[in-house]
């Protein structure tokens, strides 16, 4: 397709001009900025742009969204346009992160450490919440557990407890791998690291106070200088710290030790000195520090616990769109380690319940049948402990459902905290969270869940009507003059929703292969797994549908096939996407993941090339789970008819479970 060239400058100007562009770069559906300063974006310049399929601020990058197959040709032509330099994605996310002032690098940084370690710690989590029903007196008879009455349940009871606790016992070895690694250095360095600090020949962390008391604490001598020999179980900054000094010294050591001797020097090296310092410095430190941060929780806990309950409670869906719930998952894990329960974990559960109710509420609001069943499909996430889809999905774009989210969950935080209800674990953030709270408080925070269930829906439900009703009168005098695309949804679950098109291209009467004319393509399924609508994807472009019409599938195995007979019309340099062209013309992108760019094609193996025919069940990639899963990005896959194609006419998608390429998931209608 040719581009435009007054669009391109358009956009230029829109983002400020040249002048205002320190870095830009492309991956296969967007340009990414760094920008000197993003108050100068022109928003609605860029929406009437007919190359703009969308645009968002994310991490320091402004992203404007072109679309896949056109995306290098606009990134081209704009960098003829500005005499700019081309940047690579690290240049700009590099550039962007410098943008984000000292608190914003910090809130990542724990969320790029805590996030791949966290299935291990909420699976513990759960498993706990097991444990304390096999063991919790009162749940089933009382004054005695289950295990009490039956004996013979003991033993597994027992057995549960050690899978459980391996996570939290061990956890500065989680920490160790995950911190070196962002931080540049070996992980497998990282994990001997946490190990050394929690190793059996020093005293428990869990008994050192007792120690104190008894003043049995074990030391060592060194020359007369007296160091306590404790271990780290269950804390957070000293093993941070000493994380990112091993790092630093390893990266250090392998630029100026010659390759012939760098297995015997720098990995002893770097872990003697780093240990020696951990046992000596960083740890008894960062050990007062983090007790004193605990003891000054816990006393704005006793004294002003309401206060802290409708704070924390009320603003914990705040933090969540800003990223800095992540900061509080290093908190709720220093409160578990030091003082065997959390009393932030159990608002967060219930603040999760008030998202998803006011989402579910909305279903009882909104009018479109495609948002009825987002606000319904969301809600059941959030209930489940997963609140993005409903936050972002739903009640961020209509305000009111989070505002009275917030306002449940402030409510339910305060009865919380009056009552003392805190978690032995952090488990899974929604209904289900109830197994990792103190079987002795399950009552009251179950009069929470009921709380955060009436309160958002109720009001949301009230106010959402009352709002429909006033707009109604007001549209009774207004003549609607612009048409909205056609939406409708059978009760099989397929949505049919007509597709955008490029009023500048010319309209066929009927998509032609060969002399055959094909009305209706059907588009197989590329992967195995779950098929699910499009909000469901974790990123604005896709979600929001800037880029087109499609599919998401949630992948169960790793292989992607040609779900027709096509022509490779593009590959990504970096493998984890693909371009496919029917006979007819329509293009079909095929996106792995989310944000995999990053990845620069590790973990992707490609099998086809451009400008190669292939045939349906062909095998066009595989991916690595692991890989993609250990960089902490949704395998999530979109599959994608993008915008501007001008023979669509409407496309239908089923969502469920397929298989590749015996279930269609896109049912493309063509115009004529």
């Amino acid at each position: 397709m040719a581009i435009d060239k007054k669009q391109v400058e358009e956009i230029v100007r829109a983002v400020g001009g040249k002048e205002n562009i320190e870095a830009a770069t492309h991956c296969v559906t967007r340009l990414r900025f760094a920008l000197y300063d993003e108050s100068k974006v022109d928003t609605e310049s860029l929406d009437q742009n007919d190359l703009v399929k969308g645009q968002f601020s994310s991490q320091g990058q402004f992203q404007v969204v072109i679309g896949p197959g056109l995306v290098d040709k606009v990134y081209d032509e704009m960098i003829q346009i500005t005499g700019g330099d081309r940047s690579s994605k690290d240049d700009v996310k590099a550039v962007a992160g410098k943008k984000q002032n000292p608190i914003q690098r910090a809130i990542k940084t724990l969320s790029d450490i805590f996030i791949p370690i966290l299935p291990a710690i909420i699976t513990a989590g759960l498993l706990l919440g097991i444990n304390n029903i096999l063991t919790g007196p009162g749940i089933f008879f009382d004054g005695k557990s289950l295990v009490d009455v039956y004996p013979a349940w003991k033993d597994l009871a027992s057995i549960i407890n050690t899978i459980a606790s391996t996570a939290f016992t061990f956890l500065p070895a989680l920490i160790g791998w995950a911190a070196v690694k962002r931080f540049g250095g070996s992980p497998l360095l990282g994990i001997v690291l946490g190990l050394i600090l929690v190793h059996p020949d020093l005293l428990s962390a869990y008994g050192y106070a007792d120690a104190v008391n008894n003043g049995t604490v074990p030391t060592w001598n060194l020359f007369g200088w007296e160091i306590e020999k404790i271990g780290y179980q269950g804390q957070v900054l000293p093993v941070l710290v000493s994380a990112y000094l091993l790092a630093k010294m390893e990266i250090f050591l392998n630029k100026r030790v010659h390759d012939s001797i760098k297995l015997l020097v720098v990995a002893p090296v770097t872990l003697l000195i780093t240990g020696f310092l951990a046992f000596t410095i960083i740890g008894p430190v960062t050990f007062a520090i983090a007790n004193a941060i605990t003891s000054g929780l816990i006393y704005v806990y006793d004294s002003y616990a309401a206060l802290g309950g409708l704070i924390y409670g009320g603003l914990y869906a705040l933090l969540v769109i800003t990223g800095m719930h992540h900061t509080f998952l290093a908190v709720d894990v220093q409160l578990i380690g030091s003082q065997g329960g959390t009393f932030l974990w159990p608002m967060l559960a219930l603040s999760n319940i008030a998202q998803g109710s006011a989402a579910l509420a909305m279903m009882l609001v909104l009018r479109e049948k495609k948002m009825r069943g987002l606000a319904a499909t969301s809600s059941v996430s959030a209930f489940l402990g997963v609140t993005e889809p409903a936050i972002f999905g739903v009640n961020i774009r209509y305000r009111y459902p989070f505002i009275f989210g917030m306002v449940g969950s402030a409510i339910g935080g305060v009865l919380l905290t009056m009552n003392n209800v805190q978690a032995t674990s952090i488990g899974v953030g929604g209904v289900p969270g109830f197994l990792s709270i103190f079987p002795n408080k399950w009552g009251v925070f179950f009069i929470g869940m009921a709380i955060v269930l009436v309160v958002p829906f109720v009001l949301t439900v009230l106010f959402g009507r009352a709002k429909l009703r006033k707009e109604d009168r007001s549209a009774s005098n207004e003549t609607i003059n612009e048409p909205k695309a056609a939406t409708s949804q059978s009760a099989s679950g397929v949505t049919s929703s007509t597709a955008k098109t490029d009023p500048n291209q010319r309209t066929r009467s009927a998509a032609q292969v060969g002399d055959e004319a094909v009305n209706t393509l059907e588009i197989m399924a590329p992967l195995t797994g779950q098929a699910v609508s499009l909000e469901q994807v974790p990123d604005p472009a896709f979600a929001e549908k800037q880029m087109g019409e499609g599919v998401a599938i949630e992948p169960s195995g790793n292989l992607v096939v040609a779900p027709f007979d096509a022509q490779v019309a593009h590959v990504i340099k970096s493998k984890h996407a693909v371009i496919l062209e029917h006979a007819s013309g329509l293009q079909v992108l095929i996106h792995v993941g989310i944000n995999t760019v990053s990845l620069k094609g590790e973990g992707f193996n490609m099998h086809v090339e451009a400008g190669e025919h292939v045939k349906a069940g062909q095998k066009l990639l595989e991916f690595d789970r692991k890989v993609i899963e250990d960089a902490g990005y949704p395998l999530i896959t979109p599959i994608i008819i993008p915008d501007g194609q001008d023979m669509v006419e409407r496309v239908e998608v089923t969502t469920g479970d397929v298989t590749s390429n015996q279930n269609g998931v896109l049912k493309v209608h063509l115009k004529g």
